[in-house]
């Protein structure tokens, strides 16, 4: 059985494991929660494991102070006389808890030398004695000094009525809770007796306080029966600011106002982030660039999608998953690129290039199985890799389902609905991540699948409008430009359209169009297009005076 067993909230999640990761090192045996088992029923596990193991680690803070389950997990320990309590955010601990010591890990970023760090390991050696490897390790993500991590300080409640504090209070509470369901992200809460709500400090301080690499703040002020929010994201290092958003609502519902801020914030917050970290791993010399890094600069290089830049970005996944063999975001953004290889006829090697996706999305499924963005991803990667579309929609309803606040997992399930020739599923779902997410870079992602969409439902002049909106296409979006132009009579865009497809080297553009295009009415409605305008044997584009056959 487990020498460690670590109880925790939800919104702790990273932090706990970053604590399991340290003492795993140390030679423990750790188990969590994520390594429930499926055949058994959860409670009994838990409280099997709890008895069973030589410490038990409480990881306290503002949530995890008002869970029940934490705190009967305490009591059992302190009972038991193997309890070991740490604080992340200075919350005060509620009775009988508040007359034991505790350590304080307020900001702890895996430093092994931390006094609190310290004084928690003294403990655990003093309970598990020497430690064992009775059992293996639960697999860990990239620590958080690669992941970046957001912390949310207490929002200033401006209204000059005290009883509204509850009011912001709650609000916080329900943004962390968002955002906390993001692996991407190390979300730290941050408790009044660390900053004060309202207090002067710049976001250095703030960031060297909570251990923090970018700070979202707010402020509240309520006028008659209506509120105003104001929310700025900032990048702690530089204190530039990422993103801002003012809202104004009624205060009629304050648990439905408090949702909507909350789905407002997460949506826009974990793409605003990685949009910063793209922009300063792209900046940054190779040789300095860590896994997490690279992972970044796949990123950048996958976003311009043709044919070199891809190959670049699988050189520098292959890299970061060298360096880590946990990173399973990695390996699922390399099915996707993998993916797009096949997809183009790109490869001269498909049946390596397949194989080769298909082993990373198992090893992705295997260390996180319960990843949003690991199961979307996949999902994107295996209907080209295996031909698998019922396990695609499969994991990528799993992943809205655990998610349904981020964007981009909306963007992936319109995607694949629009391979499955769906597009007024794929219209809907997209229209949700737009909601979501309406500013960050991925949204032009989301604009040009709702233009293809829009285009299957004989949506025309929506569809054209759309895609006047962003300047990211796929090589399929140029040949369906081509046929909206077409179709609309405005035949000399319709072959610049094409020639903009013949400078991409898109490759096979017949075999785009049947993938994107898998029911014959649409290939059809595509065809009639490029033929009204004359350019279905456009010259150097290779897309056939006939629709593909029906598949």
């Amino acid at each position: 059985m487990s020498d460690v067993f670590i109880s925790y909230a939800r919104a702790s999640r990273d932090q706990a494991e970053r604590i399991a990761a340290a003492l795993q090192a140390q030679g423990y045996a750790v188990w969590r929660d994520d390594a429930l088992p499926a055949h058994r029923d959860y409670s009994e596990v838990i409280e099997e494991r709890l008895r069973a193991a030589k410490a038990v680690v409480v990881v306290w803070c503002a949530d995890a102070v008002r869970s029940q389950w934490v705190r009967a997990e305490a009591d059992v320990a302190r009972e038991a006389g193997k309890l070991v309590q740490l604080t992340l955010d200075g919350a005060r601990l509620p009775m009988p808890f508040n007359r034991i010591q505790c350590a304080e890990l307020i900001g702890w970023t895996g430093d092994p030398s931390a006094p609190g760090w310290r004084k928690v390991a003294e403990s655990v050696a003093a309970l598990a004695g020497g430690a064992s490897r009775a059992e293996p390790a639960v697999p860990a993500r990239p620590l958080a000094a690669e992941m970046p991590s957001v912390a949310v300080i207490p929002f200033v409640n401006l209204s000059g009525d005290p009883e509204q504090q509850y009011f912001t209070e709650g609000m916080v509470e329900e943004i962390v809770a968002g955002l906390s369901r993001y692996k991407s992200l190390r979300v730290v809460a941050t408790g009044g007796s660390i900053l004060s709500a309202g207090s002067p400090v710049s976001p250095g301080e703030a960031a060297r306080a909570v251990g923090a690499r970018y700070l979202l703040e707010g402020s509240v002020r309520k006028a008659g029966s209506r509120v105003r929010i104001t929310l700025h994201l900032i990048d702690a290092a530089s204190g530039g600011e990422l993103w801002a958003d003012r809202l104004e609502d009624a205060l009629d519902d304050v648990f439905a106002l408090q949702d909507r801020v909350a789905e407002r914030v997460a949506g826009v917050v974990e793409i605003a982030v990685q949009d910063a970290d793209v922009r300063k791993a792209a900046e940054r010399p190779t040789q300095d660039l860590s896994s997490y890094d690279l992972f970044l600069r796949a990123t950048f290089l996958f976003r311009i999608s043709r044919k070199p830049e891809i190959e670049q970005a699988i050189d520098c996944l292959d890299q970061a998953v060298a360096r880590d063999p946990n990173f399973a975001i990695a390996m699922s953004h390399a099915c996707v690129c993998l993916r797009q290889m096949l997809d183009h006829g790109w490869t001269a090697d498909p049946d390596g290039v397949r194989r080769k996706g298909l082993d990373y999305a198992e090893r992705a499924m295997r260390i996180a199985p319960n990843d949003p963005r690991v199961l979307a991803q996949v999902a994107m990667g295996v209907p080209g890799l295996e031909g698998r579309m019922d396990r695609a929609l499969s994991l990528v309803d799993r992943a809205t389902a655990l998610n349904p606040n981020s964007g981009f997992l909306w963007l992936a399930s319109g995607s694949i609905r629009l391979r499955n020739g769906d597009p007024e599923t794929a219209a809907a779902h997209l229209e949700r991540a737009l909601q979501l997410d309406p500013i960050s870079s991925i949204s032009s992602y989301m604009r040009m699948y709702l233009a293809a969409a829009r285009f299957q439902q004989r949506r025309l002049d929506e569809a054209l409008a759309l895609y006047e909106t962003t300047t990211y296409r796929l090589p399929v979006s140029y040949v369906i430009l081509a046929s909206l132009y077409g179709h609309l009579g405005r035949f000399g865009e319709a072959r610049q359209a094409l020639a903009q497809l013949n400078d991409l080297a898109a490759g096979s553009v017949d075999k785009l169009v049947e993938i994107w295009f898998p029911r014959a009415e649409y290939r059809q409605l595509l065809m009639d297009g490029l033929s009204a305008a004359s350019l279905a044997t456009a010259s150097g584009a290779s897309v056939s005076s006939a629709a593909p056959a029906a598949t």
